[in-house]
């Protein structure tokens, strides 16, 4: 296997950067979590939204994770590691002693072992898995990342070993597995399932191996967890755990300020100012690897036209923009895929306001006329774009005067992700969160070929070759030449009009104890509780 690197963890505090300080402490009093969206599903290889992660993250738990704070890789499910050299080949040795959770629809009569390991990655990666074939099912994330394609094989060596062995090198591959995607399945529960034909459940009553585990949940409402007495780390202080689901961020800030939530999802900068000086409230802040941007359906014209899309970006004032979404001068205009924070960032690259310019780009395109597209504004709030419809009627402003006609619309927040995969879109809002501080994690998992299924995405072979090239070396020079190529692709393209980075608000109870911030905005309830 010529397995050289080595990176080996133990104990509990490392895996998570915060200790076990449960001991023999342990309170009734929930903590009430004011969340945003209610997720997609509560299978977490199956979607790539903050609204479904930030709950399945609480149940699932994956080989590696971050580190508490950081990108900083340690071991979770994994015991320890050992990644080649040449970024080739992968070993873990799993844990001793992890059990999954024992819920009224399911008893584990064993703990985890390679199996576990197994099915939950070859289902992602093996189209005609029994599993595939009972619940046909798309792998949003693996699938964007190319994760079938890249792996040349999984074995399991022993019940607690399991090898991964790739075609080609990639640098970035050991962060997937801190990933929420590759959070690791019960292939026991799996089988039962698959008996009683009942595969579809996976997604709907989860298993996992995390310090909370499922009770209920009522759509656009509530989500119900209780702490897992069988939590390998130990267990926890807090025995219930309640995501309380309010679409509007004025809402989740009245409910924090009377105290019927401890913690919300981020909130709007403009609504930091309604809790200045507020003694029981205290406000976490990161400047977050994030990025909001304008996504062009590359199917249909006239955004299929490149000249088009550089008119559109260019006729946007995003000064003004940011005057009004962004008062309090905490986020930065997004100029590449990726915010500069990332190594590999081409620091050559501008942004541009140039109407006359737009109107002659559209005028070579063929457009003389006026043009109408649809424009869907965004209809949950994000750090990186914290009122969707404003931002809409703003760029509907600026592209009237260039002779674009634009229609605002929007949908439910399931509704708008369903809409926008089949393409139904002339123009959607969009964001991304990345959780590794790698390049790879914003190039390769939004805008390579591989997400291409309809053609309403980009699709580029030269920009594919070079995020292949800055995967397949380990060198960060020449890492950074790769992306720096592929970012320059990317602006002339314009597949995306980029928006914003921005700094993530995370307002919470005085009380609450424990919780720190990760650069990607998500959020952990692993030994955080309520003071009394």
């Amino acid at each position: 296997m010529g397995l050289t690197a080595n990176a080996t963890g133990n104990a509990s505090g490392n895996a998570s950067g915060n200790t076990s300080i449960a001991g023999s402490i342990s309170t009734n009093k929930p903590i009430i979590y004011c969340a945003d969206a209610s997720p997609e599903g509560f299978d977490p290889g199956l979607w790539d939204s903050a609204s479904t992660s930030n709950v399945t993250n609480q149940m699932f738990q994956g080989l590696l994770t971050f580190k508490r704070g950081t990108t900083e890789l340690v071991p979770q499910l994994a015991q320890s590691w050992t990644f080649s050299s040449d970024a080739k080949s992968l070993r873990f040795v799993l844990r001793d002693n992890v059990r999954f959770h024992q819920t009224p629809y399911f008893t584990p009569t064993r703990t985890l072992n390679a199996d576990d390991v197994m099915f939950t990655f070859e289902r992602m990666t093996n189209p005609q898995h029994v599993f595939n074939k009972a619940f046909p099912a798309s792998f949003i994330y693996p699938q964007s990342l190319g994760l079938a394609a890249q792996i040349s094989s999984i074995k399991k060596i022993d019940q607690r070993t399991v090898d991964f062995e790739l075609k080609t090198a990639n640098a970035a591959f050991l962060s997937y597995f801190a990933m929420a995607f590759s959070a690791i399945h019960s292939a026991e529960y799996a089988q039962q399932l698959l008996l009683k034909k009942r595969a579809a459940d996976i997604n709907n009553y989860p298993i996992g191996t995390g310090p909370y585990r499922f009770r209920s949940y009522k759509k656009d409402d509530v989500i119900r967890m209780e702490a897992n007495p069988d939590y390998w780390r130990g267990p926890q202080i807090t025995q219930k755990l309640i995501y309380s689901i309010s679409r509007e961020p004025n809402v989740r800030v009245q409910k924090l300020r009377l105290g019927e939530c401890n913690i919300t999802a981020p909130i709007r900068d403009v609504d930091i100012t309604v809790l200045d000086g507020n003694p029981r409230v205290k406000v976490a802040k990161i400047q977050a690897l994030n990025i909001s941007y304008l996504s062009f359906n590359l199917r249909k014209a006239p955004t299929n036209n490149r000249l088009v899309r550089e008119a559109l970006d260019i006729a946007v004032d995003r000064d003004a923009l940011f005057r009004v979404l962004f008062p309090r001068g905490d986020a930065m205009q997004a100029i590449s895929a990726f915010p500069p924070s990332i190594p590999g960032y081409n620091k050559q690259l501008r942004n541009e306001y140039n109407p006359a310019r737009a109107r002659q780009l559209l005028a070579s395109a063929g457009f003389k006329d006026n043009i109408e597209l649809d424009l869907w504004a965004l209809p949950v709030s994000r750090p990186t774009n914290p009122n969707g419809q404003l931002m809409a009627q703003m760029i509907q402003q600026d592209w009237a005067k260039i002779g674009v006609k634009a229609h605002i619309k929007t949908y439910e927040w399931g509704e708008y992700l369903k809409r926008a995969a089949k393409g139904e879109h002339d123009v959607y809002m969009s964001g991304w969160s990345g959780d590794s501080g790698d390049p790879d994690d914003f190039l390769a998992t939004n805008l390579t070929c591989a997400l291409n299924k309809n053609g309403v995405k980009f699709c580029n072979k030269e920009f594919d070759a070079m995020v292949e090239g800055g995967r397949s070396t380990t060198d960060p020079k020449r890492r950074a030449e790769y992306y720096e190529k592929a970012q320059v692709i990317f602006k002339y393209e314009r597949p995306w009009m980029t928006m914003a980075h921005s700094t993530v608000y995370i307002p919470m109870s005085q009380k609450l104890e424990g919780f720190i911030m990760a650069p990607n905005g998500s959020v952990s309830f692993e030994n955080v509780y309520v003071r009394p």
